[in-house]
């Protein structure tokens, strides 16, 4: 088992078909200790308690946390390393997006989407990174998107893109930062998924349309989004850091 003994803090993990949910599966699957972090305590704690039990028994543990609020962060942390001792890895996953043209962004649009992209991966991080340097180490995973690499996606606005490009400004600058302290910190940049915030909007002709973009020929699914997760998460990737993952199909070649 690649996470048996460590524990992983997942935030926007609690939507059943979302990409943090299917990451706090897997990692549940290959021994860690999940934390899912999401806006609905209810919610975290029933989706925590759906996950595989770890192998020596532990409890996964579900809780309310508003990333925007930095005092939330805080508070959350505090309670996760009172349960679990130590936080081994971060999985930076909240996020929203937002369908509007450049023209039509109003300063509320604006404040929303870079609040829980952006800020809220960096009040998360602010609060787990010391106890990480304490314990000597772990792994940062921030949620980017293609969006962010080809200005503009399919579900997205310019200020999701900002707000995406940010995060990888500042995953990488956390790598620099915190490499010394024996912290990883990369980025992924999912295509187009299927989840529960694309799956009602996607008619067949936008699938069949989407498709001829992908030299892989289909649409991501969550499942392949935490794979990424996953190996950044364990030993596999122990020599890489302020890296930037593309899991799209092929989507973004270069």
């Amino acid at each position: 088992m690649l996470l048996n003994g460590r524990t992983a803090v997942i935030s926007g993990a609690a939507s059943a078909r979302g990409i943090g949910y299917a990451t706090a599966k897997l990692f549940a699957d290959q021994g860690a200790r999940v934390v899912i972090l999401d806006l609905d305590e209810a919610a975290s704690s029933a989706a925590a308690a759906d996950l595989p039990a770890t192998p020596a028994g532990l409890p996964h543990l579900g809780l309310a946390c508003d990333v925007t609020d930095r005092e939330a962060c805080l508070e959350a942390t505090a309670r996760i390393i009172a349960t679990c001792g130590r936080i081994d890895v971060l999985v930076n996953n909240a996020g929203v997006t937002q369908p509007v043209k450049l023209l039509d962004i109003t300063p509320a649009d604006w404040d929303r989407i870079q609040d829980v992209n952006l800020r809220g991966t960096l009040y998360l991080s602010q609060a787990i990174v010391p106890h990480m340097c304490a314990a000597g180490g772990g792994s940062i995973a921030c949620m980017s998107s293609v969006s962010a690499q080809r200005g503009g996606g399919i579900f997205g606005g310019p200020h999701y893109s900002a707000a995406k490009a940010g995060v990888l400004g500042l995953a990488k600058a956390m790598a620099r930062e915190f490499g010394p302290a024996g912290i990883r910190v990369n980025c992924i940049t999912p295509g187009l998924i299927q989840t529960d915030i694309t799956g009602g909007k996607l008619t067949d002709e936008m699938r069949h349309e989407i498709r001829k973009t992908i030299p892989l020929d289909r649409l991501g699914e969550a499942a392949d989004v935490a794979g990424a997760c996953l190996f950044l998460a364990s030993d596999l990737s122990s020599y890489i850091t302020g890296a930037v993952i593309d899991v799209n199909g092929g989507m973004l070649i270069h």
